[in-house]
């Protein structure tokens, strides 16, 4: 299992990835054992990334996911057959117990940032909490959402930015945030497949402009970024969310490798 504070004490990056949603087992699988063999030829390292349930779509028709019991028994044998670590994403105060049974970090949507009692009752599990920051959010105001896990005597917060609301059916990203957050004392993750994401795009659904992702990726990376997250899928085009900003795994692998030299680079001329 990954050791957060380690990694952020010696300032490598790391990385988290993985499906959007869990839609089968074998897809779930073959991601993690994909994931697994980049982390072991590249030496990174990833986190795996998937949710039981997507309680924010943009239409009731939208696939939502298998549940939080079928979802976390697939994310549990992603643990044991691959030792990879976990995230998955929580909605409500009554799932923590499961969800923390299984995850070694719980993540905190966009949309429900702001939900007290629900980082609260996350934060009391003692693990690692990444709360991303809503797309409706200035970043300075993120420390208040921290506070509310300092709150439970837990200092273990990630700060995800992902993109801020800019007009309808689009998101920019004001890299000044990384700096402001990390001048918080808070380490951030940059989403870089959710930070071009056109929410709402397609109507029923979103859409996303994946060709994007790596030069913002590489901006974040310049500017100080601690970890990265990016979904990836076999067949992205095929995926049931986020189908237009998903990386298959040669794309993954690509850009992993280049943010690790580059976070190298920057290391050497610091």
């Amino acid at each position: 299992m990954i050791d957060l504070n380690k990694i952020l004490e010696k300032k490598e990056i790391f990385f988290i990835s993985g499906p959007c949603v869990i839609e089968n087992e074998d897809i779930t699988l073959q991601t993690a054992e994909a994931i697994k063999k980049i982390s072991d030829e590249l030496s990174v390292h990833i986190i795996f990334k998937s949710s039981y349930k997507k309680a924010n779509r943009s239409s009731c028709n939208s696939f939502r996911g298998p549940g939080i019991e079928k979802g976390l028994s697939i994310l549990s044998k992603v643990k044991d057959q691959f030792g990879l670590s976990i995230l998955t994403d929580i909605h409500e105060t009554n799932e923590v117990a499961a969800v923390s049974e299984v995850a070694d970090i719980i993540q905190i949507p966009a949309f429900l940032c702001r939900q007290t009692e629900l980082i609260e009752e996350s934060a009391k599990t003692g693990k690692w909490i990444n709360i991303k920051k809503g797309q409706f959010m200035a970043p300075e105001d993120m420390l208040l959402a921290a506070e509310k896990v300092f709150s439970t005597n837990n200092r273990k917060v990630l700060i995800t930015e992902r993109g801020s609301f800019f007009g309808y059916h689009n998101l920019v990203v004001d890299f000044r945030s990384i700096p402001i957050l990390k001048g918080l004392g808070l380490p951030v993750i940059f989403d870089g497949t959710h930070s071009v994401q056109l929410p709402g795009g397609l109507g029923a659904s979103s859409t996303g402009q994946k060709e994007f992702v790596a030069p913002l990726s590489k901006s974040a990376c310049a500017i100080g970024a601690n970890g990265f997250f990016f979904e990836a899928h076999p067949k992205p085009e095929k995926a049931l969310s986020d189908a237009h900003n998903s990386l298959d795994f040669i794309e993954l692998r690509s850009l992993i490798k280049v943010l690790v030299n580059l976070s190298k680079a920057l290391k050497e001329i610091e």
